[in-house]
């Protein structure tokens, strides 16, 4: 099997630490090592896998048994943990986003790019069956030159746990740009290829976390406590991208809003358009043509449903360990571009206008004061 042979050990050991090890074990490879700063996440993840337990991930990186390392903790960890993997030799595989500011993305790009290791940064929705779809017929021409894409993650009521650290944006670095946002953000550039970007204009919102009660039907948020809780992050965005060439984006993303839910992606072509929710198996292409007369075509595509986004992932970060080859897809080089994008989103909702893309070379100090913004007082 593709994981045969290959050592793997997962630092945060919460719900993706754990759906990375079924995954992994399914692919072939074998968990060895878990590591969380709580006990009982620690003795679960030994008895479900039969792994080594570790307090820090110090630890675990440095274990002769790890080959490659999974890291599935809050956005404030994932520069010193993957960092110290990298430095061990281990091959790594970082959850989105890449880290909670953009300095801190450019120190792991930093370290990546000495390593003898790889990285790939988890953006899984990239693999689902639609996109797969998608991929194909756009390399077939179907859809003629894409000019726009509209990208939605939308929750009607869905905070990740009030107070918990997805709203603490020392932990974080903000909300539901960072946590949601993101996946719709890296799918719209990949589905451009990364294109040369001009211009970035955005909003950000804190509406509801701040509400001493806010209507939360289906639960998401049980532990709502506004007057007690950590709630300095933002529950939505609206964002506009130009590129170089004339292509565009428009970005939805909210934890919470008084609109229906939505994870709809839509693409623009020239000869045709597709339609699909994020990370799902169906697509639809929608053309018009003149045969007999005017009319529209639509057409209805059902994947496999088999091909999920997460296990195709870590597939390709195995086939990459496995080979000991830069991964072709989810690089560090695209998570830092997403990175510099979500920069400027939240800048521009700072300045009321539009912002260009902040690099070390060009605008190093503006995100470094946007970082020192976010410092924990633990450093």
């Amino acid at each position: 099997m593709i994981g045969a042979g290959i050592g793997v050990g997962i630092v945060g050991l919460g719900g993706m630490g754990h759906l990375h090890a079924r995954s992994i074990e399914d692919l072939g490879a074998e968990v060895v090592a878990g590591a969380d700063l709580v006990p009982e996440k620690r003795r679960q993840f030994a008895d479900e896998f039969g792994a080594q337990p570790f307090e820090t991930h110090d630890e675990l990186v440095v274990d002769d048994n790890v080959d490659a390392v999974i890291v599935t903790t809050p956005n404030r960890f994932h520069e010193p943990i993957t960092v110290a993997a990298l430095e061990a030799g281990c091959d790594v595989l970082v959850e989105k986003p890449l880290a909670h500011t953009l300095e801190s993305a450019q120190r792991i790009a930093d370290a990546a790019a000495s390593a003898d290791g790889i990285c790939m940064v988890g953006f899984h929705n990239r693999h689902a069956a639609s996109m797969a779809m998608f991929d194909e017929y756009n390399a077939r021409g179907r859809f003629g030159d894409i000019t726009h894409v509209e990208a939605n993650y939308v929750r009607r009521r869905g905070v990740p746990g009030p107070g918990s650290w997805f709203t603490d944006p020392e932990l974080a670095g903000g909300g539901a740009l960072l946590d949601i946002g993101v996946h719709a953000l890296d799918l719209a550039l990949y589905t451009l290829d990364f294109p040369e970007i001009t211009e970035v204009s955005g909003v950000t919102r804190t509406t509801f976390g701040t509400e001493p009660e806010v209507a939360d039907p289906e639960g998401f948020g049980d532990n709502w406590d506004a007057e007690s809780e950590t709630y300095e992050v933002d529950d939505s965005v609206s964002a506009f991208i130009r590129c170089a060439d004339g292509r565009t984006i428009s970005l939805e993303a909210a934890w919470a809003t008084n609109r229906e839910e939505s994870m709809d992606f839509r693409i623009r072509g020239t000869q045709a358009g597709a339609q699909f929710d994020i990370g799902d198996t169906d697509m639809t292409i929608l053309e018009a043509g003149t045969a007999g007369c005017d009319h529209y075509a639509d057409a209805a595509l059902s994947g496999d449903s088999s091909v999920t986004g997460y296990r195709e992932q870590d597939e390709q970060f195995l086939e990459a360990v496995a080979a000991g080859r830069s991964p072709e897809t989810n690089t560090i080089e695209e998570a830092l571009t997403v990175q510099r994008v979500i920069d400027a989103i939240y800048r521009s909702s700072e300045t009321g206008r539009a912002e260009q893309l902040a690099s070390p070379e060009t605008d190093g100090t503006r995100a470094d004061e946007r970082e020192q913004e976010l410092r924990s007082p633990l450093e």
